[in-house]
């Protein structure tokens, strides 16, 4: 079983330091992108959305047009019964077959003059759904547009900061593997309480570099001793002494 180096207070306590330090400066590269990242993102999903609607409006067109094809077969169908209809009038034997087949003449009349109204409200919905689906696809056009250029942004910031920013990662991750797994879970956490990310911060002028409360000379004397891990009273945040803060750089 291979040996798992175990790392003291102090290694723990500069790691913490270059992590942080690392960190903000991640931030920084967080702050130049701003919201464009979710904007991208959002965008994306309302352009994805705006296509599945595009799609449902020319499906519900496709099926008015079948419609409306199914009815004028019907009609050509009716009006070849009529006409086959009018040809037996003229071979009729008596009243009752005339009038027999003047009602199936009439029937199939009706059934063409309702397939042309039928017709004719398709058409009219084909109309409205048109004009949907012309507004769909500009909307589009608009979105994508704005996406495209949001997108080039993004990926300028990005192009300008992508080696500094692989460097800091890989930083960061060095640190992370000399910090045991339960301090680097509350270091996270408190970085994540605090807007401007600072979990680790040294003691400045007898008080804490996050929320300037004051620290007491005994505690401060424990903190520059680097035996444990010490935390703010007021706020949280892992404290440091400013010389381990101030000899503790960051590569760039």
């Amino acid at each position: 079983m291979s040996n798992v180096k175990e790392f003291s207070v102090e290694e723990k306590l500069t790691s913490l330091v270059t992590l942080q330090k690392v960190e903000s400066k991640l931030d920084e590269y967080k702050i130049l992108k701003g919201e464009l990242p979710m904007e991208v993102s959002d965008l994306e999903d309302e352009i994805q959305g705006l296509h599945a609607r595009q799609t449902r409006v020319e499906e519900e067109i496709n099926g008015i047009q079948e419609f409306i094809e199914q009815k004028k077969e019907g009609i050509k169908e009716a009006e070849a019964l009529v006409k086959k209809y009018e040809k037996q009038s003229s071979n009729v034997k008596n009243n009752r077959e005339f009038e027999a087949i003047n009602k199936e003449m009439e029937m199939q009349q009706l059934e063409v003059k309702l397939a042309e109204k039928h017709i004719k409200d398709a058409t009219e919905e084909i109309a409205e759904k048109a004009v949907v689906l012309e507004k769909a696809k500009k909307n589009i056009g608009t979105k994508e547009s704005v996406l495209n250029t949001k997108k080039a942004e993004l990926e300028k910031i990005i192009a300008a900061n992508e080696k500094e920013e692989k460097h800091f990662n890989k930083q960061a991750s060095e640190a992370k593997s000399h910090v045991d797994s339960r301090l680097l879970s509350s270091y996270e956490k408190i970085r994540k309480s605090y807007r401007n990310g600072l979990a680790v911060v040294a003691v400045e002028r007898d008080a804490c570099g996050g929320c300037f409360y004051y620290i007491p000379p005994q505690k401060q004397s424990e903190i520059r001793q680097r035996k444990k891990v010490m935390v703010c009273e007021n706020c949280g945040r892992i404290l440091v002494d400013d010389e381990l803060n101030a000899a503790t750089e960051v590569q760039k």
